[in-house]
C-alpha cells in the first residue's frame, strides 16, 4: 500500500527530505538508462510532429525538469509520446498549412502552452477524476487507431518518396501510387534500421535499442556520405539552450479545441503511467497535483520552444526497471537531454531521416495490442465492438475527431450498461446461508415454493427501471409466487423515477395476492424508500435485514401462503 502524496507544499521536498545515499546511484544509473531511450525517441516524435528534431530535446528537458519539481510520481517519466506527437502533428498542419518552421515553432509553442493552461485549470477546478473519463477497451482501440495513423505516416520517410498528405485512406493510396519512385538507398538504410531495432529488442533486452540504432545511423552516414545517395539526413541544429519563444495569440481561437483534446490524453497517458509504475510505500499519485504538474510542465516548456508533453508509459518502464527511486532520476534524463543539446547537436545533424522513421515505427506498432482485443472480445464482445468503434474513429475521422469518437463512444457504453442492468434469480446453497444466481451449474441449490428471489444490479433510474420490470415479469408469470424478494444489496441508489415504478409494480403484485419484500437496503436507499409510500405500505415487516432472515420468515408462516 502507498502512502497519499502530500497535499501541500512542493513533492520535491518531500523526496528530498526522505532521501537516502544509497538511492543516489540507483537514480543516477536509471536516469541515463531512460535517456538512452528517451532522448533518441523525443528527437523521432518531433518528426511525427512535423517539427525539428530539436523540439523533441528541449521537449525532454524542460517538462521533465518541472515535473521532477512538482510530480507526485516518483518513477514518471515526462517529455512526449507517440499519441501527443501524431494529434500535435495533425493540430499544426491544420494551422500552419505551408509548413514555415519559424510558424510552425511558434504555433507548437502556443499549443504547448495552451494545453497547460487547460490542465492546471482543470487542476483549480478539480477535474482529476478525467482520469478514467475514458474506458480501457476504448483506449485500447483509440491507442491501436494512433499506431496505424503513425506507421502509415511513416513509411513514406522508410522509402524516401514524398506526396502531399491527407486522410489515412488517401495516404495509403498515395503510398502505393508512389511505391515505384522508392529510393532503393533509403530503403536500405531503413530495413536496416528496423533489424537492428528489433533484434536488439529481441536478443538484447537491456541495450537501449533507439540509442543504438541512432549511433550506427550517424555512423554510418558520416562514413559514406549517405546523403550523396539521396538518403535525407536531419540537418543542421541549433546547438545551445532553448530560446524563449512567445505564444501567438492569433492562433488561440484555432488551436483551443485541439488544445483541449491533447490536454485529455496527455493527463491520461501521464496517471496511467504514474499509477501502473507506483512503488509500494511510495506516495499514490495525486490527479489534481499531477494536472498542475503537467499543466506547468507544458506552459514553461512551451515558453521555451518544446511541444506538448506528458507521462511516456513506456519511458517510465524503463525508468522503473532501471532502478529509479525518486524524481532525481528525472532531472538526470533532462540532464542527458541538454547535454545532447550542448555538445552533440552537429553530430546528430547526419542522421537519416530513414533512422527515425524506423524508431517511430518501431515503438508505435506496439500502440496496436491485437491481444488485448482479443481479450476483450473473449470477455465481453459489446466493449470490443466499442474498441473497433474508437479505432475506425482514429483512422477515418482523424487523431482529434478520434478522441471525440472515443469519449462519445465511452458515453454511449456507459448508457448502455446503466440502462440494461442484471437481473439475477437466487437460489441457496444447500446448507448454507449463501445465496447465489440460479444455473445450470448448480442444479441443487434450494428453492423455495411460492418464493421468488432476484437481486437487481447497479443504480436503478429512469432509464433502467423499466427494464427491470421487463425481466421480472415474465418470471412472476411462470413462478406465480406468493412472495417476490428484491434484494438490494447490489443497488447503491434508486432515483425517483425508478421508485415510482417500484411502488405501481408493488401494487400490481397486490392485486394478483402476492407481496413484495425488499432485502438488505443501504441506509440511502433504505432512507428514500421510508419516506414514500411503499415504506407506509410495507412497514417494517417487509423490509428485512437479509436474504437468509427472509427465507426463514417465509418458512415460518406456511398457513400464510396457503
Amino acid at each position: 500500500m502507498g502512502i497519499n502524496a502530500s497535499q501541500g507544499g512542493l513533492p520535491v521536498l518531500d523526496w528530498i527530505r526522505d532521501y537516502r545515499g544509497e538511492w543516489l546511484r540507483l537514480d543516477l544509473v536509471a536516469g541515463l538508462t531512460t535517456a538512452a531511450v528517451v532522448v533518441p525517441k523525443a528527437m523521432a516524435y518531433a518528426t511525427v510532429a512535423g517539427l525539428p528534431v530539436e523540439v523533441g530535446l528541449y521537449t525532454a528537458f524542460v517538462p521533465m525538469v518541472v515535473y521532477a519539481i512538482l510530480g507526485t510520481a516518483r518513477p514518471l517519466s515526462v517529455s512526449t509520446t507517440t499519441t501527443l506527437a501524431i494529434l500535435t502533428g495533425t493540430q499544426l498542419a491544420l494551422v500552419v498549412p505551408n509548413g514555415h518552421p519559424a510558424d510552425l515553432l511558434a504555433a507548437a509553442a502556443t499549443l504547448a502552452v495552451l494545453v497547460g493552461i487547460m490542465l492546471i485549470l482543470a487542476a483549480v477546478l478539480r477535474l482529476g477524476v478525467v482520469a478514467s473519463f475514458i474506458s480501457e477497451p476504448v483506449l485500447t482501440g483509440f491507442k491501436a487507431g494512433i499506431g496505424l495513423v503513425i506507421v502509415l505516416d511513416q513509411v513514406p520517410k522508410l522509402l524516401g518518396i514524398h506526396f502531399d498528405k491527407g486522410g489515412f485512406l488517401e495516404n495509403l493510396l498515395a503510398l502505393i501510387h508512389h511505391l515505384p519512385e522508392t529510393s532503393l538507398a533509403t530503403l536500405a538504410v531503413g530495413a536496416a534500421m528496423l533489424l537492428i531495432l528489433v533484434g536488439t529488442e529481441r536478443f538484447a533486452p537491456r541495450a537501449p535499442a533507439p540509442l543504438v540504432a541512432i549511433a550506427l545511423g550517424i555512423a554510418v552516414s558520416g562514413l559514406f556520405a549517405l546523403h550523396s545517395y539521396g538518403v535525407e539526413t536531419v540537418g543542421h541544429i541549433p546547438q545551445g539552450l532553448p530560446a524563449f519563444t512567445a505564444p501567438r495569440l492569433a492562433l488561440v481561437e484555432q488551436l483551443w479545441p485541439g488544445a483541449l483534446g491533447i490536454a485529455l490524453m496527455s493527463f491520461t497517458e501521464s496517471i496511467a503511467a504514474a499509477r501502473a509504475f507506483a512503488g509500494r510505500g511510495e506516495p499514490r499519485p495525486a490527479p489534481n497535483r499531477e494536472l498542475l504538474a503537467t499543466g506547468l510542465g507544458n506552459v514553461l516548456g512551451g515558453l521555451f520552444s518544446a511541444m506538448p508533453a506528458g507521462g511516456g508509459t513506456s519511458q517510465t518502464a524503463v525508468n522503473r526497471r532501471a532502478g529509479a527511486r525518486t524524481q532525481a532520476a528525472g532531472l538526470v534524463t533532462a540532464g542527458a537531454a541538454l547535454a545532447t543539446l550542448l555538445l552533440l547537436a552537429p553530430v546528430i545533424g547526419l542522421m537519416p531521416q530513414a533512422t527515425l522513421a524506423a524508431v517511430v515505427i518501431v515503438y508505435s506498432i506496439g500502440l496496436i495490442e491485437p491481444a488485448e482485443f482479443r481479450a476483450i472480445l473473449r470477455i465481453r464482445s459489446m466493449e470490443f465492438f466499442w474498441a473497433l468503434v474508437a479505432c475506425a474513429g482514429v483512422v477515418l475521422l482523424g487523431t482529434l475527431k478520434g478522441i471525440l469518437v472515443a469519449i462519445v463512444v465511452s458515453l454511449v457504453a456507459l448508457a448502455y450498461q446503466g440502462a440494461h442492468p442484471r437481473l439475477y434469480v437466487l437460489g441457496r446453497k444447500p446448507g448454507t446461508d449463501v445465496f447465489r444466481p440460479r444455473s445450470d451449474a448448480h442444479p441443487e441449490d434450494e428453492t423455495f415454493p411460492g418464493l421468488l428471489i432476484v437481486r437487481p444490479e447497479g443504480r436503478l433510474f429512469f432509464a433502467n427501471a423499466q427494464r427491470i420490470g421487463e425481466q421480472l415479469l415474465p418470471l412472476i408469470d411462470a413462478d406465480r409466487p406468493n412472495v417476490v424478494v428484491m434484494d438490494f444489496g447490489a443497488v447503491p441508489d434508486i432515483e425517483y423515477s425508478a421508485l415510482k415504478m417500484l411502488i405501481e409494480g408493488e401494487a400490481r403484485l397486490r392485486e394478483r395476492g402476492a407481496q413484495l419484500w425488499l432485502v438488505a437496503l443501504n441506509p440511502g436507499v433504505l432512507r428514500m424508500v421510508q419516506r414514500s409510500t411503499l415504506g407506509e405500505t410495507l412497514g417494517r415487516e417487509r423490509l428485512l435485514f437479509n436474504l437468509q432472515s427472509a427465507v426463514e420468515r417465509y418458512l415460518s408462516q406456511p398457513a400464510a401462503w396457503g
